[in-house]
C-alpha cells in the first residue's frame, strides 16, 4: 500500500499519512459508512481529496451518504466496464431474486410515501414467503440465490414482525452507489416492475435518444 500511494502522501507528514490511509481504509472495508467526524482526512476537504486520489488508483471514489458521512464505490465509467464482464455479473437467478426484493422492500414503500426518492435502503423487508409466491424458482434454488446475495452484501436478512423466517431488505452494498448509479437503478426497477407503463415508457425513449445523439457524436 505504501508503494501504491507514496506519490500521493509523500509531501504530507507522518501524522497525515497515517490519517489519510486510516480514512481509506474506513470507507474501503467499512460496512456502513463512516463518519467524518472520526476520520481528519475525511473531515477537511484538502485531505479528503488526496483520499479520493488514492481511490480512484483503484477505480474507485467517495460517495456521501449522508451530510457528513462517507464510504467508497466504483467509479461510474468503472463500474460500466465491469458490468460488460460475464464474469462481474451475478447470475440471471440471482439478479431477479433481488429485483423482487427491491421491488417490494422499496419500489411499493416508496410508492407508499414511506421512503424517501433517493434512498436503495429499507426498513420495510420482504417476507420469505412472499419471495417463494413470486418466484418460480423451487425453495432450495431460491434459498441459494439469496445466501449468494447475503454473501455479496445485496441483501440482508432481517425480523419481519412476529415471522420467525424474516424477511429481506437490500444489503449494505446499496450503501455505495454513485448518484448517478442510483439513477439508473431507479430507472432499471421503473422498467421491471412496471414495463407498459408511460414513465417507462419516457424512459426507453429517452434511451434511445441518448444513443442516437452519441452516433451523431
Amino acid at each position: 500500500m505504501s508503494e501504491l500511494f507514496e506519490g500521493l502522501l509523500r509531501s504530507y507528514d507522518e501524522r497525515r499519512r497515517a490519517e489519510l490511509v486510516a480514512a481509506y481504509m474506513a470507507v474501503e472495508h467499512a460496512a456502513e459508512p463512516v463518519s467524518e467526524v472520526r476520520f481528519a482526512g475525511l473531515r477537511e476537504p484538502a485531505l479528503r481529496r488526496t483520499v479520493e486520489e488514492m481511490l480512484a488508483l483503484s477505480g474507485r471514489t467517495l460517495v456521501r451518504t449522508e451530510q457528513t458521512r462517507w464510504i467508497s464505490g466504483y467509479r461510474d465509467d468503472v463500474a460500466a466496464e465491469l458490468a460488460g464482464d460475464p464474469a462481474c455479473v451475478p447470475p440471471v437467478r440471482d439478479r431477479a431474486v433481488l429485483t423482487l426484493v427491491l421491488v417490494h422492500s422499496v419500489a411499493i414503500p416508496r410508492a407508499a410515501g414511506l421512503l424517501e426518492d433517493d434512498s436503495w435502503l429499507s426498513p420495510h423487508p420482504t417476507p420469505v414467503d412472499e419471495l417463494r409466491r413470486r418466484t418460480q424458482l423451487p425453495v432450495g434454488e431460491l434459498e441459494a440465490s439469496l445466501r449468494r446475495l447475503r454473501l455479496a452484501g445485496l441483501v440482508s436478512q432481517v425480523k419481519a414482525g412476529s415471522d420467525d423466517s424474516g424477511g429481506f431488505v437490500p444489503g449494505p452494498q446499496f450503501h455505495r452507489l454513485t448518484e448517478a448509479a442510483r439513477r439508473r437503478l431507479q430507472e432499471e426497477l421503473i422498467l421491471a416492475a412496471g414495463p407498459d407503463s408511460p414513465l417507462a415508457a419516457a424512459i426507453r425513449a429517452r434511451r434511445r435518444s441518448q444513443v442516437r445523439d452519441q452516433g451523431e457524436n
